[in-house]
């Protein structure tokens, strides 16, 4: 069984202003500075934030079904401002998917604003397709609004 599930952020901020976060390794610094109740660490284990790239994310104490994940960039386009990253060991892979990824989109509104897409696709065994109801973008919203935010607040007191 194959779904996919998308969302949505308008950010205050122009499409190149995000991508340089989105792109880099800084996104994954950010939330765990800004969100440790969502992502508690994040391990380099190969690569230098590239395609290729693959990190370690550990979710915080008590979370339930999965403490941690290995995700690996296999796309990174800076003219379209989109990356892509598959989980590669752990996580939704121990509960039955045989693919998830995540798809960040960095899409310019005006030169003031822009859209953060993101998208999940995933694949699951049919004889664990109720735990394709665990699959939700609700974590995401919260890391771009959060991560907004942030950039919005620290171009404002520069």
């Amino acid at each position: 069984m194959k779904g996919t599930l998308s969302h949505e952020l308008e950010v205050g901020l122009s499409a190149d202003e995000i991508w340089v976060v989105y792109r880099s390794l800084e996104l994954a610094d950010l939330v765990v500075k800004l969100l440790p109740n969502i992502i508690q660490k994040v391990e380099l284990v190969e690569g230098d934030g590239g395609v290729g790239t693959v990190l370690h994310v550990y979710f915080p104490p008590g979370t339930p079904l999965v403490q941690s994940y290995k995700e690996k960039f296999t796309k990174i386009d800076d003219e379209k401002r989109v990356k892509e990253a598959h989980v590669v060991e752990g996580g939704y892979l121990q509960l039955g998917f045989l693919f998830y990824m995540v798809r960040f989109e960095v899409i310019a509104q005006s030169e003031t604003t822009s859209v953060v897409k993101s998208t999940i696709e995933y694949e699951i065994e049919e004889k664990f397709a109720t735990n394709s109801s665990l699959v939700s973008t609700y974590a995401l919203a919260i890391i771009h609004e959060t991560v907004g935010k942030y950039l919005i607040e620290k171009k404002s007191n520069v």
